[in-house]
């Protein structure tokens, strides 16, 4: 596993301030523009940003120094990409991107949370879920000006959203290469903006979607859907749509994996001499049980592939039976010398009644 604290060059209980000056420091060394002549210096910049995007973000930290693998869904989901991160810390790419302008910015990323029933999450479900964030403008259809013709090339860097500046440095004059301040790094610009979203291309408003869950979700499951989050800038690529699932609890199952657990209590009569129950299944209805004379307490009987589907594979878990046998505390006068005359016959010594420890 990668060594983020040695990649970002601090120490393990560093603070959140000292994590970002030291990306601060590396992003602006290691950026590919500033090192055009290293063909590595993209895979190493990638890295450092890859570094603090787990150590800058509490949780990923805490799994990460937990010993977990952060997983690559999982990278960047705080963020829009490296662009998003170059945002933050230089408000623009800085360097101008990999190898090319940076265009109008991509839509962000939207994070929903959908509640079902047991059932639910176990056979699937469609839901329908509404959310606020930037959609694409219906007066320009998401171009961004008045007209298409309005769209224009930027004389400033000729397209190519980057242009060469002079640096003076103490080994003298250093050429760099640095966003266009004129189009934003775009390499066009608009000569008349949509009066519907002030060039932009896109507007707050809301969404609706509908969400098919698959069948074997859990609490914790997340679902992508592409391209179902917020419009980009100008036409440019939407962001996807994370659903959060979450599984409500159920009075009548526990849940283990696949699996299902139901308890069901029985009187003592009928755990001596057998009994048949009715277990509830999770697809309504419900399932004779036949459970046998001698039945002892906490005796689990298992009913095979009744319990939930299997996410993405064939089959279903198990629904397992809890036996719980019920002591009586209201036995009448009668039921008591009945017990007791069936204690002294089986050499069983139980205790001498006490008052007011049956009912009357």
């Amino acid at each position: 596993m990668k060594d983020y604290y040695e990649i970002l060059g601090v120490s393990r209980d560093a603070d959140p301030d000292t994590i970002k000056k030291a990306f601060r420091k590396l992003a602006r060394d290691t950026h590919p523009d500033a090192n055009p002549d290293d063909p590595e210096a993209e895979a190493r910049f990638r890295e450092i940003a890859e570094a603090y995007e787990v150590l800058s973000d509490p949780q990923k930290r805490a799994r990460y120094d937990r010993g977990e693998t952060i997983g690559g869904q999982d990278l960047f989901s705080q963020f829009g990409g490296l662009e998003d991160i170059l945002n933050q810390f230089f408000g623009g790419s800085a360097f101008g991107g990999f190898g090319g302008q940076r265009g109008p910015a991509r839509g962000r990323d939207v994070a929903v949370r959908v509640d079902l029933t047991l059932a639910e999450a176990a056979f699937g479900v469609d839901r329908e879920v509404e959310f606020t964030t930037m959609i694409e403008c219906d007066t320009c259809d998401g171009v961004g000006a008045e007209k298409a013709t309005d769209v224009i090339t930027c004389s400033t860097c000729n397209g190519q959203g980057r242009v060469q500046a002079a640096r003076q440095t103490m080994l003298g004059t250093m050429m760099t290469v640095q966003e266009c301040p004129d189009c934003d790094g775009t390499g066009s610009r608009i000569k008349t903006p949509c009066p519907g979203c002030a060039g932009e291309g896109r507007l707050r408003g809301q969404r609706t979607l509908t969400v098919e869950v698959p069948p074997g979700v859990a609490t914790g499951t997340r679902l992508r859907l592409n391209g179902k989050g917020a419009a980009g800038q100008r036409s440019a690529p939407v962001g996807d749509v994370y659903v959060e699932i979450r599984v409500l609890a159920d009075e009548r199952f526990q849940r283990d994996g696949d699996d299902l657990h139901h308890r069901v209590r029985i009187g003592v009569t009928e755990a001596v001499f057998g009994t048949t129950v009715d277990v509830p299944l999770i697809e309504d209805g419900t399932e004779p049980l036949e459970i046998p004379a001698g039945t002892q307490p906490e005796t689990v009987f298992r009913i095979g592939k009744k319990g939930v589907p299997r996410l993405q594979r064939r089959g279903r878990g198990d629904l397992l039976v809890h036996v719980e046998v019920v002591i009586p505390t209201d036995l009448d006068d009668d039921q008591e010398q009945l017990l007791r005359d069936y204690a002294d016959r089986r050499g069983e010594k139980p205790a001498e009644k006490k008052k007011g420890l049956f009912r009357r």
